[in-house]
């Protein structure tokens, strides 16, 4: 076994990885990136970017190619159960203005592949193919991992500061002891879909509790089909997904109208249970980004955005604390409470609409209120896609 010092080891390279280490290096940080798989890689994701997402990728770098990859969303076509439909758009509310009028859609290989590349061009020392095994912790500090290379060979990697992006599975989370699960189980269905009538620039969403389905278009004539299920209906299905997804669809009858003389071009993955819980770190040396944080259902497609600002947050408390020369837990808790502050509101949101969409007629309630107001359904749009505070729902300010 070999040892290795840098500045910040960032585990996992995919959005909150790949930002973070992005921005370190900026910073003219030493930074050691791992990941297991090798680039590009698939990944099961709902392929969302909210109208805030490109402020991000700007600021690393990557938005002029993810521009010419994207596909632009006006915003969302929602149907309720009773087959009520409500439009909303992304647009300035007031004083809040997105930093694009629009959402994107964008195969999440095509994403990854974007902030790869940004990776490498920086001096930044990225090793994939590395799998991260355990947490070393030294009298109530992280002070590195134990890695193993694709030959097998074991390796200890210090640093003053690991911050774990491994995403669901994080292996950093769960040696910390710091992953729960959650009493909401889910499972979602994910694959591809061609020849859609009236293809459009909106994102369409079908709730029919127990279960909703969402269609993004990421291409011409290519749109990427999830649709979140109870797990239980899901688990007997394992082996069987495409014959799962073909009769489940059925059963929610605006979406098999819409999915008429459509087909699967693409197998079905899935992922569950959706939501999990993790707690802050109780240790020192170390911070959680992205998924690796926790993460509740992906009905309003934030997981994209929150990697991506949960990188800038982890970046601004790492910097400090590292020219500080103190990465202890009392100095990186600012990082939990901007978290907080910036996740916080939508997530009490979050959780509300999980509350509407699970119950038939609540949702179509929901719907009609939002029908007769769109101006609301704008707003509402809005903090989904995370330039309006969540407070203006409340406020009733609607331009």
């Amino acid at each position: 076994m070999t040892a290795r010092a840098t500045d910040v080891i960032v585990v996992g390279a995919g959005p909150a990885g790949a930002a973070t280490a992005i921005l370190l290096a900026e910073h003219g940080l030493a930074v050691q990136l791992l990941d297991r798989a090798r680039f590009p890689r698939p990944k099961v994701c709902g392929e969302y970017l909210s109208p805030e997402a490109p402020r991000v990728l700007d600021r690393l770098g990557v938005l002029k190619r993810v521009d010419g990859l994207a596909t632009p969303l006006a915003g969302m076509r929602i149907t309720a159960p009773d087959g009520t439909v409500v439009i909303g758009t992304y647009r300035a509310v007031g004083d809040w203005r997105p930093y694009r009028e629009h959402a994107m859609a964008i195969e999440r290989a095509l994403l990854d592949e974007a902030l790869v590349e940004r990776v490498r061009a920086l001096p930044i020392d990225f090793r994939e193919q590395v799998r991260v095994s355990d947490v070393l912790v030294e009298h109530g500090q992280v002070v590195g991992v134990e890695a193993v290379d694709r030959a097998g060979r074991v390796e200890r990697l210090l640093a003053p500061l690991v911050i774990g992006a491994d995403g669901r599975a994080s292996v950093v989370a769960q040696r910390l002891g710091l992953r729960r699960g959650s009493r909401f189980k889910r499972m979602a269905l994910v694959t591809y879909v061609s020849g859609l009538d009236g293809w459009s620039d909106y994102g369409e969403v079908f709730v029919d509790p127990p279960d909703y389905a969402i269609i993004n278009p990421i291409a011409a004539d290519r749109g990427n089909l999830s649709m979140v299920v109870p797990l239980a209906h899901a688990a007997p299905w394992s082996g069987r997904l495409e014959a799962f997804l073909t009769a489940r669809a059925k059963h929610l009858p605006h979406l098999a109208r819409r999915l008429a003389g459509a087909r699967m071009v693409a197998p079905v993955s899935a992922m569950g249970p959706l939501a999990y819980e993790v707690d802050a770190p109780r240790v020192g040396g170390v911070l959680l980004v992205g998924d690796a944080t926790g993460f509740f259902d992906p009905f309003t497609g934030e997981g994209i955005y929150a990697a991506l600002r949960g990188a800038e947050l982890a970046v601004e408390t790492a910097v400090r604390a590292l020219r500080k020369g103190d990465c202890s837990r009392q100095a990186l808790a600012a990082y939990d409470r901007a978290r907080r502050l910036a996740f916080g509101g939508k997530a009490r949101v979050t959780r509300a609409l999980q509350f509407v969409i699970t119950r038939r007629g609540l949702a179509n309630l929901t719907a009609r209120v939002l029908a007769l107001r769109p101006g609301l359904l704008d707003v509402l749009l809005g903090v989904v896609g995370d330039f309006v505070p969540p407070r203006a729902l409340l406020t009733g300010r609607v331009r």
